[in-house]
């Protein structure tokens, strides 16, 4: 079979995604879980700081857990449709040998060992910093909470992400695999098309804009990824900081958002990087045998996805705006303590700051790459 264990452990990305996920879950949860009988104990001063902390716990974990776990199955499926690309003659001859996609597929089991690993590390972790989230949600009267474990958490936020993940990674292959063995063999995973002739104007675009049209089209998914990418990077950074100075008990959850959201942000921006470079080797060793510089080289793979850079940067400052306007006007409008909230100009521009020098870095870092490419190598390729 040519599905190896090894295989599936290289979706770190994958496995990263979970582990923020069932990381905030897993202390939110079994927040809830554990404070939820203790109603009848809390003050009536305190019982709408009470109510507004269960329903920030759910909110939470409801949030953070969808948003995630979509991202994650996008990953899986990105993943799986770039390996089934590198081996699609392998699976062709397996399937001419006589193989069902039923016996091919069901190795991609070991796809979902890093949804697992992920999972396993985030639950790990939530325990671990457990006693310090409990610290920062004390609610006045109440006085301390010890945590305690809940069974079900393990099942819904490790077992069950496992298989379900598990399940999906054979799933996808025995649809995707329903061509004939020639097919897979001869074009190496991908479906011929029939070109069609262009008209006039497309005909006389320039030829960097062509190929820079060319790898956005042949790689819709990495324009998620980039939008997301800075989309993470913006609303939690923002969310963070301003959490941070509209309550000192948030501290602790703003630094965690904070951090959680420049993983995300990097994980899924290196992800971009690796797999740009990997599809546009060849394209890269055309320009420079041409005799393109290595800017034209850069702009030309990167410049096409700037313009969805920034509009999932936009959209995770409206998107973190709302989210805090909500938590501060509907979950928390009735605790006194909690103060008006406003958009925090300051640390937009904080944060604006930092994404425009991180895009640079990150070119800067990309460019090197190209610079690396063998032109001679690839060109000899077949």
């Amino acid at each position: 079979m040519t599905v190896g264990l090894k295989d599936g452990l290289k979706l770190a990305g994958v496995a990263i995604v979970c582990f923020c996920a069932v990381f905030v879950c897993t202390f939110m949860l079994n927040f809830y879980l554990d404070v939820a009988p203790l109603r009848d104990t809390v003050s009536e001063e305190a019982i709408a700081l009470y109510e507004a902390q269960l329903a920030t716990a759910k909110f939470c974990s409801a949030i953070t857990g969808g948003v995630l776990s979509l991202t994650a199955a996008v990953m899986l499926l990105f993943y799986l449709r770039l390996y089934i690309d590198a081996h699609a003659a392998q699976l062709g001859v397996l399937k001419a040998l006589g193989y069902s996609r039923f016996q091919i597929c069901r190795g991609f089991w070991v796809f979902g060992l890093s949804v697992f690993l992920g999972c396993a590390a985030g639950f790990g972790g939530g325990w671990a910093a457990m006693r310090y989230i409990y610290d920062s949600l004390l609610i006045e009267g109440m006085g301390a909470i010890a945590p305690r474990f809940h069974t079900e958490l393990l099942f819904a936020l490790v077992a069950a992400p496992s298989v379900l993940f598990s399940a999906l990674a054979c799933v996808y292959p025995y649809f995707v695999l329903r061509r004939p063995p020639l097919e897979l063999i001869r074009a190496n995973g991908k479906k011929q098309k029939k070109e069609k002739p262009l008209p006039n104007s497309k005909k006389d675009r320039p030829f960097l804009r062509e190929m820079c049209l060319a790898s956005l089209k042949s790689k819709k998914l990495l324009v998620f990824f980039a939008a997301f990418s800075c989309f993470c990077f913006a609303a939690m950074t923002q969310m963070g900081l301003s959490m941070n100075e509209l309550t000192d008990t948030g501290a602790v959850m703003s630094y965690m958002i904070l951090a959680i959201g420049l993983v995300l942000a990097a994980v899924t921006a290196i992800l971009c990087v690796a797999a740009l470079l990997r599809a546009n080797r060849k394209n890269i060793a055309l320009m420079k045998a041409f005799g393109y510089s290595l800017k034209q080289c850069v702009l030309c793979v990167l410049g096409g996805y700037l313009p969805f850079a920034i509009l999932g940067f936009a959209l995770g400052t409206v998107y973190q705006y709302g989210l805090l306007m909500l938590m501060i006007n509907v979950v928390f409008a009735g605790v006194e303590s909690i103060p008006s909230y406003s958009f925090n100009v300051p640390v937009f521009f904080m944060t604006l700051a930092a994404f425009l020098l991180s895009y640079a870095l990150l070119t800067t870092l990309f460019a090197r790459k190209i610079g690396k490419v063998p032109v001679k190598e690839i060109m000899l390729e077949e």
